[in-house]
């Protein structure tokens, strides 16, 4: 069975991390006088949280690391009696080999509840001697403010195009697969700066194609060609509601585009396009509100013609 490339090309040291420098200068520093505060990492998913709390405790503990570093994902164990009982009880226990403290990593830690948060933070005072805390979320405004006063904050920011392409023509070139320039563009577009993502669909596109390039990137990751989003949004400001509709009617029905992904791909599209500032503010904030419904349970095709008729009637406005 073929190995899973993010994990196969997941750097193993600090010093193999991409694209988070200052971050990765500062754990330097904690492996060096091999202590560390309890941490919080906070940013987007796919930016490197999990690689570096796994490099920092290799650099820590060398091949011993995994005596010493329990691996957690707070989404699947949130509630207050997996803190209480699973983390207490590996955070009381003295280190299985000559350190002074293990690391617990909470991963998606903004996914406790209230109440696990609350236990937690006591928790993380009585047993600071024999373990610290590494904790990653998405969003850091919702863990709350006695944890972050004791940690650590790292804002781990998306990676800069140059990093990922570099590494995606590395992984292209040792796994002998021909990846073109469009590939590369459409990869970068679609990964938003995850690498996790930007890898994965570099790995679906080998599996379908030797030669992988702008569509049969879109193909695989189920999103629509930008050139498409584009014209069904130009017919729309022209005033061509039913043409606009035809083109949504392909996209989300014959190729099965995600709603989400092609709210998020009109956005992308709008500062693209000649749009008087105005009229773009309130597309916008038409856009934002649609996203919000959408995610709420609202019905995505309306919700999708609902912002191509505005568009359609600011152009007869």
């Amino acid at each position: 069975m073929e190995e899973i490339w993010t994990e196969k090309y997941r750097p193993r040291s600090l010093g193999e991390v991409v694209g988070q420098d200052e971050i990765v200068r500062r754990l330097q520093g904690y492996v060096r006088v091999k202590n560390m505060p309890h941490m919080l990492f906070a940013g987007k998913p796919g930016t490197g949280k999990t690689t570096c709390a796994l490099a920092l405790a290799r650099d820590l503990y060398g091949n011993d690391w995994r005596y010493n570093f329990l691996e957690m994902n707070a989404s699947d164990e949130r509630g207050i009696e997996t803190v209480r009982v699973k983390v207490k009880e590996y955070a009381r226990t003295s280190p299985m080999v000559s350190t002074e403290f293990k690391i617990i990593f909470l991963d998606e830690a903004d996914a406790l509840t209230a109440d696990a948060q609350a236990a937690l933070r006591r928790i993380m005072e009585m047993y600071v001697r024999t373990c610290r805390f590494i904790l990653s979320c998405n969003y850091s405004s919702k863990i709350i403010e006695p944890i972050q006063s004791r940690c650590a904050l790292f804002r781990f920011k998306p990676l800069d195009q140059e990093d990922v392409i570099k590494l995606l023509k590395k992984i292209a070139h040792n796994e002998k697969i021909t990846l073109t320039e469009s590939g590369i563009a459409a990869i970068i577009q679609a990964s938003e700066g995850d690498l996790r993502r930007a890898i994965t669909l570099l790995q679906a596109s080998a599996s379908s194609s030797k030669e992988i390039n702008e569509n049969v990137v879109y193909e695989v990751s189920n999103l629509a060609h930008p050139e498409d989003v584009k014209k069904m949004v130009n017919i729309a400001f022209k005033g061509d509601f039913e043409g606009a509709r035809k083109i949504l009617d392909t996209l989300l029905m014959d190729q099965g585009v995600s709603p989400e992904d092609l709210v998020k791909q009109i956005h992308r599209v709008l500062y693209e396009i000649a749009i008087d500032d105005r009229i773009l503010v309130k597309i916008i904030d038409r856009l934002g509100e649609i996203d919000f419904r959408i995610n709420e349970g609202a019905d995505p095709r309306i919700q999708i013609e609902a912002i191509l008729a505005y568009m359609v009637a600011s152009h007869k406005g």
